[in-house]
């Protein structure tokens, strides 16, 4: 009975997504389009053009040793401020798509290229479902043109872009903050009384377990979300009944999500608690966070003009400014019509709670930091250009088109194959050949001088490749000291004093002495050698 059941939801499914294709031919169409146009950007050539730095090589190298030693991480890579550690979910997610690609770094990043694709189509979905147009039987029949804008922008956003075509732990944080938006939408949706409310309260719990442990900027997704979860819980009145079904769904999400966030619990019972000390400081210390007044709202401003300027307007400044100017208008509108009561409220509290909280961080903020908020200010301006579309004002249609192709044609400046590859996985694959066969199978330890500390990125493809690459110990020297040093300077030569380094990797193989160098990629590759001290 439950199978029948089953297959009869499925084919309704399907009949569902078949109406709606002959109902919306022309929609259908765009949005193949997109999404192709979306692919191609993220996918072509992406072994040249993803980042591939010590960040990503060490997680390569970690992931690897995940999987031919079955050594499962239990704590996350570190920040970059704060001394503190993320969940290893992101390595866990990792692991198929590394083993699928049989350990080329370029597994993950496709993997990762493949969900900003489906961010994509879920930009348009949501932003459809949200703010729709003209139904007929239940199915839009109308050509809703404000989610194919935030779709179509959210394709070719030269930064989402950048962020959607490499293997690193924040570059989830879209998707998953994304679902977790939509999550809390269909629970608040359904006042906690539907069916289906205890899977999306599950859905919930995983994805914003991948949020948090993304990036912790994603902790200014949590007020959103709770927000909503409050209301939700307010609208069941007095039914006790679906007010206990709820309540007990909601526990079990949160336990779930609990257990997906128990391996950063261990690590800080295990470590004085670290993270959690650091977590404090890191938003509570004069030093670090909080601002005065004055700058604290200029800082608000210079925040959103990044949002706006870095995400859908294709990096330009004055587009940027215009965009700023119009989503505060729009927002003020949504806040006095819409205030916490439908989907404008909650994108309106997603961007308005994610902007201020961000702010508060004293520090530099880099987009990457803004994952949680990708996707928002795309369904904004997409529903503003459908509120456009459907007002009769000719002159208000004629300049957003021409706004639009505006946003397109600087947007496609700054995408591939427009802007010049990279190249680090191909150099870092140079490299370390040349580094293999210098050392003629002989036993040999590596180090490297650059900005990023890079040595993991020739470190993995010379394990991987079977070299007798060795890291020294000072514990055991005697057995992890070798007779030869490769090191790596990315640095003009002039900038380049390997026996002075004070990298651990040189300082740990004792006194140096330059035995040879070879000029690779714009770099320099030297070998050093043991200076014989009496």
């Amino acid at each position: 009975m439950i199978e029948q059941s089953t297959v009869n939801s499925q084919q309704s499914t399907v009949s569902k997504i078949r109406s709606w294709i002959l109902l919306n031919k022309k929609e259908f169409l765009i949005l193949l389009l997109i999404l192709l146009v979306g692919a191609f950007m993220r996918l072509y050539r992406i072994s040249d053009y993803m980042t591939f730095l010590s960040d990503e090589g060490r997680d390569v190298l970690i992931v690897r040793r995940f999987i031919t030693e079955l050594h499962p991480p239990l704590i996350g890579p570190g920040t970059s401020v704060g001394n503190m550690y993320l969940g290893p979910l992101y390595y866990y997610m990792m692991a198929p798509a590394l083993l699928l690609a049989n350990f080329s770094p370029v597994g993950p990043a496709v993997q990762i290229a493949l969900l900003g694709v489906v961010t994509v189509f879920f930009v348009w979905f949501i932003t459809r479902e949200w703010f729709p147009v003209k139904t007929t039987g239940g199915i839009q029949v109308s050509l809703n043109v404000g989610a194919l804008v935030a779709a179509g922008l959210y394709a070719i956003s030269p930064t989402v872009i950048t962020f959607s075509r490499s293997s690193w732990n924040p570059n989830i944080m879209p998707f998953f903050s994304l679902l977790s938006i939509y999550s809390i939408w269909k629970v608040y949706e359904s006042r906690g009384a539907s069916r289906g409310v205890g899977g999306w309260l599950i859905t919930l719990g995983i994805s914003y377990a991948f949020v948090l442990q993304s990036h912790y900027l994603g902790l200014f997704l949590a007020p959103t979300l709770f927000v909503f979860w409050l209301l939700t819980l307010f609208k069941i009145k007095n039914d006790k009944l679906v007010k206990a079904i709820f309540v007990r769904s909601s526990f079990l999400a949160f336990s779930l999500f609990a257990l997906l966030m128990s391996p950063l619990l261990i690590f800080d019972i295990r470590h004085n608690w670290q993270n959690y000390n650091a977590i404090k400081i890191f938003f509570t210390s004069s030093r670090d966070v909080g601002l005065p007044l004055l700058a604290y709202l200029s800082k608000i401003g210079a925040t959103t003009l990044m949002v706006f300027t870095n995400l859908p307007m294709g990096k330009n400044m004055y587009l940027g400014i215009l965009a700023v100017l119009v989503s505060i208008i729009f927002l003020v509108w949504i806040y006095k019509k819409h205030l916490f009561t439908d989907a404008y409220g909650l994108l309106s509290l997603w961007i308005t709670v994610g902007l201020i909280g961000t702010a508060y961080y004293k520090g530099q903020i880099y987009d990457h930091y803004l994952g949680f908020l990708f996707p928002a200010p795309f369904l904004l301006l997409g529903t503003f250009a459908q509120k456009i579309l459907n007002n009769k004002n000719l002159i208000a249609k004629v300049l957003l088109s021409l706004t639009i192709g505006f946003i397109v044609f600087v947007s496609f400046q700054n995408d591939p194959p427009f802007v010049h590859p990279t190249y680090q996985m191909p150099r870092a694959i140079s490299v370390a050949k040349v580094i293999q066969e210098k050392a003629g199978g002989a036993k040999f330890n590596l180090a490297a001088i650059s900005d990023f500390d890079d040595r993991s990125v020739y470190l993995y493809f010379l394990i991987i490749w079977g070299a007798n690459v060795v890291d020294t110990d000072p514990s055991t020297s005697e057995f992890t000291q070798t007779d030869q040093l490769f090191v790596v300077c990315e640095f003009e030569e002039s900038k380049c004093d390997p026996t002075h380094s004070p990298s651990a990797w040189i300082t740990r193989f004792g006194w140096t002495k330059i035995v040879d160098r070879w000029e690779v990629w714009g770099g320099t590759l030297y070998k050093l050698g043991h200076v014989n001290v009496e």
